[in-house]
């Protein structure tokens, strides 16, 4: 049967007859010892040399023993005359400690915050201070109801087992999100920019329904972000307070807010402190001009532009430092950078802390700045936001400390996050059919920031399968490097009477000249085979039955000024890419496809949404351009017509031909509906399309015409816990006899 030790402190009285006579003591006994040398236990008295020895000579070396952690009893005795007994007992030592009733978080996290280890002497204070330590763990991940309770078992040889009792309790969620004094955004509008989530059952796999109160302070600066970088340069968090129920099962969080008036920027200038500066250079840094709305993260890239031109211009030690005069009644704003020389300060180490799992040089590859460097707040805060865009960690905090002569530390401290993501999705499609998708990414595999990915999708139409390695800093430079393996069967069975299967790889290099501009070359390899082809056929699909190898080198430039790649409210978008195919290979053909966007958003809620694409394919060497290389519109482009619903057809056949070229365009508006709470908006769009012949078809046997063909409708988007839904109704206003339509059109995915 187990013995439980229950740790007892015990002082002894000693007479006062005792001391008004005075105490010598020529000789100290120590009884009681089995670990500890008794040199040891003299050393820690505080007892005078030569002279009798009072009562607080004794309760101060008592105390001094005691703070010791050695001994668990302590008694003096001084009954014997000139001879001082001391009398201990030793705390145990700790054979086993163990961890007992922890599901939801592993042994080794809670093993690095406690401090008592296996052969360590046992201490009851230390005890309750890991306790403590256990229970902060557990807060962290929401679960405010669990009890950790400390079990002694008596060994032999003065030995004790340390068990943590630990029952977690339930997950306290966030029941209730509130925001007070948001008259210009929703609530649904703010829950969207913080990390802090609602209780959902489909967040089963997420943590950001969990309280955790440094997620609250980061989403008042997420808060902060999105007022100020949309005009509200006075916004301000008032207070943010989480109410925990009496049940600790769940938080009712309340952030209070002040937006203040919206600014529109006014004027622009320039004041330098710094002789030799030419400050109408700079203008070109600017990011914001005259008119828009105030936006701080313009501003803080405005400053960064500015700094760095400085640099190349000589002014290594510049403070730029945004001054703001504001006319709150008029809702303007002026904006005058003021240049300082800024204490030149440099940087003597950049220490990473909190990277359990991604290499340190992942994260020193992103700092603008080298240990050596000048001291720059914007390249620091630079730096800051790229560490942050990695997606690797939930908190980035970075702090200096000054080292002395000029030089200071950077001290970055990060929190690392999951990475990995495996999802299930079944669905339906109006084009495809009822379908079902698997993957697995990992995004920072083995800690280097490589992605990695398998992705495998079936639907009644379609089999796809894709695999994916991309290292991003490739030969140790700011170098994307990537190679893809994929095979994809598709049934063209209703709209030209055949079958493909497509199987290749593609290996793909991207490097950015800026923030926003982009540029990424590939090359691809792949084996085109057209099968099944029904006996009804066209003659055109018939000619083209059997196998076609593609070896093709291509690029795309691209510049991106969109405020966000997933939730677009203003900016916009542009792309050119350039294929060239014939080296090796069966296909010869040189094509061209360009793609703009252009966002923006009026009246806070209505997002106008215009984009224009085109492409061009023309076969060179007296080949033509295959099938399977053709544009083809209709379904997800051009909406209100089926996939492949225009263009060439063949007249007996209505097998679809596709086109040479393509141009597809439009506008659309998208809006809430009052279903902001469930993620449903709604949108209305003008859809335009025209499709190219293709070469060498005889015109008396083929169906064609390059007018534009244009359609109206409207439709929704739902955010659903099982993926995005697309609804869409489109009606065709312009078209031709032959061209097939397709008013209702749905898309269905479910990721679990």
């Amino acid at each position: 049967m187990k013995k439980i030790l229950y740790v007892g402190l015990l002082a002894s009285l000693i007479s006062s007859e005792a001391y008004a006579e005075g105490f010598y003591a020529k000789k100290i006994d120590v009884t009681g010892l089995q670990r500890v040398e008794k040199e040891t236990v003299l050393s820690y008295l505080n007892l005078p040399n030569g002279r009798s020895i009072s009562q607080d000579d004794l309760d101060s070396s008592f105390q001094s023993l005691y703070n010791t952690g050695l001994f668990s009893d302590i008694s003096f005795d001084t009954s014997t005359a000139n001879v001082l007994k001391i009398n201990v007992k030793e705390n145990p030592i700790i054979g086993k400690r163990a961890f007992d009733g922890n599901d939801k978080i592993d042994d080794k996290v809670l093993e690095k915050e406690v401090q008592l280890e296996p052969r360590s002497v046992f201490d009851k204070a230390k005890v309750q201070q890991d306790v403590q330590r256990i229970l902060d763990v557990y807060r962290k991940t929401g679960r405010y109801s669990v009890t950790v309770e400390p079990k002694i078992i008596e060994r032999e040889e003065n030995r004790v087992d340390l068990i943590y009792e630990i029952d977690e309790g339930t997950s306290a969620k966030i029941d209730k999100i509130n925001f007070l004094g948001n008259t210009h955004y929703s609530n649904s509008d703010l829950q969207d920019e913080i990390m802090s989530k609602e209780s959902r059952w489909y967040r089963l796999f997420s943590s950001s329904e969990n309280y955790d109160v440094e997620k609250m302070e980061y989403d008042k600066e997420m808060l902060r972000r999105f007022y100020t970088s949309r005009g509200y340069a006075d916004f301000s968090v008032q207070s943010a307070v989480a109410e925990l129920s009496e049940d600790y099962k769940s938080f009712v969080l309340t952030f209070s807010l002040d937006e203040g008036p919206r600014y529109e920027v006014d004027k622009i200038t320039f004041h330098s402190n710094i002789k030799g500066v030419d400050t109408k250079s700079l203008y070109k840094d600017i990011e914001i001009d005259s008119g828009d709305w105030f936006n701080s993260e313009l501003v803080e890239k405005s400053v960064t532009s500015i700094t760095e031109s400085l640099g190349k211009k000589g002014f290594a030690f510049v403070d730029v430092e945004p001054e703001y005069i504001r006319d709150a009644e008029n809702g303007k704003i002026d904006i005058n950078f003021v240049i300082n020389e800024s204490e030149r300060v440099f940087i003597n180490r950049i220490n990473i802390t909190g990277n359990d799992r991604t290499l340190d040089e992942v994260i020193r590859r992103e700092f603008r700045l080298e240990e050596g460097d000048a001291l720059n707040v914007s390249k620091l805060r630079d730096s800051r936001r790229n560490i942050e865009n990695l997606n690797f960690f939930s908190k980035v905090d970075i702090q200096t400390d000054y080292a002395g002569q000029n030089k200071t530390d950077v001290n970055v401290n990060v929190e690392e996050k999951s990475t990995g993501y495996f999802n299930v999705g079944v669905g339906y499609s109006t084009t495809n059919g009822a379908l079902i998708r698997a993957g697995v990414t990992e995004n920072n595999f083995r800690g280097k920031g490589q992605e990695v990915g398998f992705n495998i999708g079936v639907s009644e139409r379609t089999k796809d399968y894709d695999i994916s390695f991309t290292e991003p800093y490739f030969l140790g430079r700011r170098l994307s490097a990537g190679i893809d393996l994929f095979m994809q069967d598709q049934d063209y069975s209703d709209e030209a009477s055949y079958d493909t299967r497509v199987t290749g790889g593609r290996t793909r290099f991207g490097w950015k000249y800026t923030d926003n501009l982009y540029h990424m070359a590939r090359y691809t390899y792949s084996t085109n085979k057209i099968r099944n082809v029904k006996d009804y056929a066209s003659e055109y699909v018939k000619a083209e039955q059997g196998s076609a190898t593609t070896s093709a080198i291509g690029q795309t430039l691209i510049y991106d000024k969109r405020d966000s790649a997933i939730n677009t409210k203003n900016g916009y978008y542009i792309s050119f890419g350039h294929d060239i195919s014939g080296l090796g290979g069966d296909t010869k053909y040189n094509r061209f496809d360009g793609k703009l966007y252009k966002f923006y958003t009026f009246f806070d809620y209505y997002t106008l949404k215009m984009f224009a694409t085109g492409g061009y394919i023309v076969g060179y060497g007296g080949e033509k351009v295959l099938m399977s290389d053709r544009y083809y519109l209709g379904g997800q482009t051009l909406r209100g017509f089926e996939f492949a619903g225009i263009g060439a057809r063949d007249k007996l056949t209505r097998d679809a031909l596709g086109g040479n070229w393509m141009m597809y365009s439009g506008a659309e508006i998208i809006f809430p509906i009052g279903l902001d709470e469930l993620g449903v908006r709604g949108r209305t769009f003008w859809d335009v399309g025209a499709l190219g012949k293709p070469d060498h078809f005889d015109s008396q046997k083929i169906n064609y015409s390059s007018k534009l063909r244009s359609s109206v409708g409207f439709g929704f988007d739902w955010m659903s816990p099982m993926g995005k839904i697309d609804i869409d109704f489109g009606f065709p206003i312009s078209k031709e006899k032959y061209d097939e339509t397709e008013v209702f059109r749905l898309n269905f995915g479910t990721n679990l």
